[in-house]
Order: structure tokens, then C-alpha cells, then sequence
């Protein structure tokens, strides 16, 4: 393999930033937050941090790649003079939130957009991609499959460029949808979202050793039918990988050994399995079946590899400043102050059941309904929320509540605290369980 054409060395980096104090006690279930800002005013500044260059593979056309993942490792990469940025804060208040939505854009003279579809299959790591990508958590993460059940829509903003991300549910087969009885979303969404994208961004767990050495006959369906959409892939959750080196493998067999047209100088690290799907090129939609073709693995006409773990800020940053430098000139859709499209009630929906998903076991969690019966302003200007979460029997009543109260008041706390990250204002959450008649 000629180092010339693999300028783009991987540097691993691994930060959670993840800070989790303990649990408080809590009584009668009911968690009242300190809080960090007045409710009355719900933006904050998120200052930049020093400058980095993440793990990058820079395209085989480019091998001296300005501020690639080579420079960063040999200590070369340029300082990053860029500004500090606002991130926005979303509106506690629906209200608020719809006048926000339809509010015409703040758009400078030179207004430049990029509409990013995120692709993947379940459970890898797109909404963490996502909110890394925003700079506050406004999707729901977890590590089952399907927390994503509908296209989530994010918005960075700075200076004349506005990235719209559109966070969609893993792609899975009709058959899968119909077998478990998924919502219709789960299947549609990811189609709907490819027919307005500039870019599509694909990613791959590399951790899951049964299938990162092949794009799902979903993903390559899809990109095979929307094939005129520039698409750059990321190989996510490198930090959980011992061997390094298999990097290379994967990167073989994802991209078919072709990167922005041009061929990888590498051996062939991993043979087709004749299991392998493709599709055709013919296919219509999500119902289509894709056509059988055991030398398809990947895809060869990606753009730009990177390869990051999502949960680290340094890591999506080199992402970030690629998918802002790629917009075009044009109008901006939504004004700056836009970081979701999401409702209040529904993000804090998503979020209890973000914690449900983690903290349940098996098929529990899924058969939970959710039933907002307060939101309201307290009166000393906090949030009230106030939901029942129904459940179909009397043993999920008593796994959902925990020992003496304890799991559900740990999944109110939990909840509590990233709302008021979220909304910047305190946040007092009760959550009941019932059993659903």
C-alpha cells in the first residue's frame, strides 16, 4: 500500500464528555431541578475550543489534503480562527416555537445552505452524530435499535451558512417493519428525505464485527436509487476498536477500493460473501427487493471517508466544518435562532423514552404509552411537566417503578436534566405509571 494514497492516518481520539453525577433522593417521584438560567431567556453561548483537526481520510484525489488526519497526527494542522458561535436554546413553549418555525429567515447578503440527510442502519449512532453536530442534545439516543421512530430535523447556523440535518430512522426491510409491526415511518422517512438532499451522509458502526464489512441492501438500495446525490461516508465508533488496522480493511471493502473516483492503492482485505444483497439498479422505493449480487459490498462512489467516534466533540468537528464549507448559495429556510423542528412536548416525549429504552429490559419499553397531562409554568417561572406512562401489565407496573420508587424517579432526574439543558430554564417533571384498562 503506497503511503501517498492514504494521507489521511487515522487519529483515534476518545471523549465521552459525558458528566453524570449521582442520584439525588427523590420523593413521591417528583425531581425539581436547581436552576442554571431564568427561564425568560433561553439562549446560551457556546464557546470554541481549541483548535483540532479530527480523524479524517482525505479523498485519493486530494493526497496533501489541507489539515487532514496526517497534519493533525504530525502536528501541521492550521489554527482555527474561527469565531465563537451561539447555540440556540429551544422554546419551552409550543407557541413560541411554532412562531419560530414559520418566522422568515435572518439570512445575511450571502446566504449559503446544505440539506443533509444522516443514513444508516439501526443503532449506528446517527442521532448522537446528529446532536455532536448541533451542539445540544435535542434527539434521543440509546443504545437499543429503533429510538429514532420518525425524521428529526436540526439546524446549524454560522455566519452565512445554515446546514439543515435531517436525522432519520435506520433503515430496515419491509419485511422487518411487517414481522414486528414498526411504525410505517421507520420505512418511508429515510426515502422521503433523500428526494430534497444535497448530501447524504452514511454511517457504519465499525464495532459490530457481523456487519461492518458490508453497507446493509438497504443503505445501497437507497443510494443506488438517489445515485445523483454526493454521498461521504462515516465510519463511526472507532474508539471502541482494538485493532486498528482493520480501519484499512473496512475501508477497502465499504468503498469497493474507490474514493472520489479515483482506486485505493490497498490489497484486497476482505473477500465478497455470497450472502451479500444489492440493489438493483432499477428499484423504485422502499418496497423494492433488491437483486442479488454477491460482489457487491459497498459503495464506490463515495466522496470523503471519516472516520470519528460521535460521542467526541473534537472528532465531529472536522464533519462539521466539512459539511459547512460544501453548502451552496442560497436561501436559508429557517431563521438562526432554529435548532430543531421538533414540539417541546415531543422532545421531552422522546427523551422519557430514550431513558425507558435504557433502563428497561427486553420488550418492555416498547409497549409503554405516553400521555402528557401537564405543561405548564409554575409559579415562579419553572416548567411543570406532568406524564403518565401506561403500561399493558401489572409486572411492567412494578419493573418501571423499581424497588421503593427508585427507577422512576432516576429516569425523572435524568430526563429533568436534559430538558433543562435543553430549554435553559428549571424543569420540575412527575412521571406516574398506570396500567393501561
Amino acid at each position: 500500500m503506497a503511503a501517498s494514497s492514504w494521507r489521511g492516518a487515522v487519529l483515534l481520539r476518545t471523549v465521552s464528555g459525558l458528566w453524570q453525577p449521582g442520584p439525588d433522593a427523590a420523593r413521591e417521584w417528583m425531581i425539581r431541578l436547581p436552576s442554571l438560567l431564568a427561564c425568560q431567556r433561553r439562549c446560551v453561548s457556546c464557546l470554541a475550543g481549541p483548535a483540532f483537526c479530527g480523524p479524517r481520510l482525505a479523498s485519493a484525489s486530494r493526497p496533501n489534503s489541507q489539515n487532514s488526519a496526517l497534519d493533525c497526527f504530525l502536528g501541521l494542522s492550521q489554527p482555527d480562527n474561527s469565531l465563537p458561535f451561539r447555540v440556540p436554546a429551544v422554546s419551552a413553549h409550543r407557541d413560541e416555537q411554532d412562531l419560530l418555525l414559520v418566522h422568515r429567515p435572518d439570512m445575511p447578503e450571502n446566504p449559503r445552505v446544505l440539506r443533509v440527510v444522516l443514513l444508516g442502519a439501526p443503532n449506528a449512532g446517527k442521532s448522537t452524530l446528529s446532536n455532536q453536530l448541533l451542539g445540544r442534545k435535542v434527539f434521543p439516543v440509546s443504545r437499543k435499535v429503533h429510538t429514532t421512530r420518525s425524521q428529526a430535523l436540526g439546524v446549524i447556523t454560522e455566519k452565512e451558512t445554515q446546514v439543515i440535518l435531517l436525522d432519520t430512522p435506520g433503515l430496515i426491510s419491509p419485511a422487518k417493519q411487517k414481522r414486528h409491526h414498526l411504525e410505517l415511518s421507520l420505512l418511508e422517512d429515510p426515502w422521503k428525505s433523500m428526494e430534497s438532499a444535497d448530501l447524504v451522509v452514511v454511517l457504519v458502526d465499525v464495532s459490530d464485527k457481523w456487519t461492518r464489512n458490508q453497507l446493509s441492501p438497504q443503505v445501497l438500495q437507497c443510494l443506488t436509487q438517489f445515485s445523483q446525490v454526493p454521498s461521504v461516508l462515516v465510519m463511526n465508533k472507532v474508539d471502541c476498536l482494538k485493532q486498528k488496522s482493520v480501519l484499512l480493511e473496512l475501508t477497502a471493502a465499504l468503498t469497493e477500493g474507490v474514493v472520489n473516483g479515483k482506486k485505493l492503492k490497498t490489497r484486497q482485505a476482505l473477500r465478497p460473501q455470497p450472502s451479500t444483497h444489492c440493489p438493483s439498479p432499477a428499484a423504485q422505493g422502499p418496497n423494492s427487493q433488491p437483486v442479488r449480487d454477491p460482489q457487491r459490498m459497498g459503495w464506490p462512489h463515495f466522496q470523503e471517508i471519516f472516520m470519528l467516534s460521535a460521542l467526541s466533540q473534537e472528532d465531529v468537528k472536522t464533519l462539521k466544518q466539512y459539511l459547512l464549507a460544501q453548502a451552496r448559495p442560497g436561501p436559508w429556510e429557517f431563521h438562526s435562532e432554529v435548532l430543531t423542528s421538533q414540539m417541546p412536548e415531543e422532545i421531552c416525549a422522546n427523551m422519557i423514552r430514550e431513558k425507558l429504552l435504557e433502563y428497561l429490559p427486553e420488550e418492555v419499553p416498547y409497549n409503554v404509552q405516553q400521555k402528557t397531562v401537564v405543561w405548564d409554568e409554575g409559579p415562579s417561572g419553572e416548567l411543570v411537566i406532568e406524564q403518565k406512562l401506561l403500561v399493558p401489565k401489572e409486572s411492567h407496573v412494578k419493573i418501571l417503578i423499581g424497588p421503593k420508587g427508585y427507577l422512576i424517579a432516576q429516569i425523572a432526574q435524568e430526563v429533568g436534566r436534559d430538558l433543562m439543558n435543553i430549554f435553559l430554564c428549571e424543569v420540575q417533571l412527575r412521571l406516574s405509571v398506570k396500567l393501561l384498562k
